[in-house]
């Protein structure tokens, strides 16, 4: 007996990625599996989307997922390998527990505090992002939207702070501050808001000559009604890819400031602490920077993905039928 399943109605199917003798049938055979899942991951940002469900749940449950302490040390397993190097623990009988990413300098465990680092990667990049967000769109609403010396000196304000270079403000902030935890929200989220203030301002500005605009704006709605009951729904497109493109993004940039020693003070497992902290034994244990690392690429790489799924998605002029 031969079976078959239904996939995809005749309208859902692109031509150009399924061949048309596959498409000039109603249903695929088992056989075709394999070249319907190669199309779904095409159609949809699966992959990237299990990794930030993985990030997000991670994050939540770290408490409950870390298998030890994310701050206690073992100088017994200090740079102990992965399990998998069943040798070197044969070799160190007094190592009683075998770590499943191995441990770092001072014998911590790398898995431990590759999770809580999760969490850390996840507040900073939320906080900063909603406040950024909150800014930008606020800014950029509000210069489309009145135009004349308001833009203007919105956009100058926007030009100022790109001509700034983020980094040499960074250190500057950390030798005057000192680093902490709030002084790098601070400044991913001053580095965030003039992402959303250029583009949510264009938008603006073809919105706002539209005739439901001017029809609320005969109706005697105020200015803020308007902005936020007519105009913000039809940038949230804009904001929700922009937000998307930037998490990655502020991911980077707090690794980054972490691992030049301006971000998350160690030893809160960040995970440019972490990799910081290997760099010195890297030749003798790659593993306590390898693995942050690693999972640094997977999370921006897969909110990057999606992010131009999304703006593939709501853009018309991008969409893919």
């Amino acid at each position: 007996m031969r079976w078959w399943i239904p996939v995809l109605s005749m309208d859902e199917v692109r031509m150009n990625d399924i061949p048309r003798s596959l498409a000039s049938s109603k249903t695929f055979s088992v056989l075709n599996l394999p070249r319907l899942t190669w199309y779904a991951l095409r159609r949809w940002p699966i992959i990237p989307a299990i990794v930030i469900v993985i990030l997000v749940f991670t994050g939540i449950f770290a408490s409950v997922l870390a298998p030890q302490d994310q701050f206690k040390q073992n100088l017994r397993a200090r740079n102990a390998p992965p399990f998998w190097n069943t040798a070197w623990y044969e070799e160190h009988p007094r190592v009683e527990l075998r770590y499943v990413l191995g441990a770092d300098h001072v014998g911590r465990d790398v898995l431990s505090r590759i999770i809580f680092g999760a969490r850390i990667s996840l507040i900073v990049a939320t906080i900063a992002l909603l406040t950024g967000l909150l800014i930008g769109v606020t800014l950029g609403l509000t210069a489309g939207y009145f135009g004349g010396h308001i833009e203007e000196l919105v956009l100058r304000m926007t030009d100022v702070w790109y001509s700034i270079p983020f980094l040499l403000l960074a250190l500057v902030a950390n030798i005057i501050f000192g680093p902490s935890f709030g002084l790098v929200l601070a400044l991913l989220a001053l580095s965030t808001w003039p992402a959303f203030v250029r583009n949510i301002r264009a938008e603006t500005l073809s919105l706002k000559t539209l005739d439901y605009v001017a029809l609320a704006r005969v109706s005697g709605a105020s200015n803020t009604r308007i902005l936020g009951r007519h105009l913000l729904p039809g940038v949230f497109n804009t904001i929700v890819v922009i937000a998307t493109l930037r998490v990655g993004q502020l991911i980077l940039a707090e690794a980054s400031l972490s691992f030049l020693g301006v971000g998350i003070p160690a030893p809160t497992p960040a995970w440019g602490v972490m990799i910081a902290e290997g760099r010195a034994d890297l030749r003798a244990a790659w593993w306590p920077t390898f693995f942050p690392g690693f999972a640094i690429f997977l999370v921006v790489m897969s909110l990057n993905f999606s992010g131009d799924w999304l703006r593939d998605r709501l853009d018309p002029r991008l969409r893919q039928l």
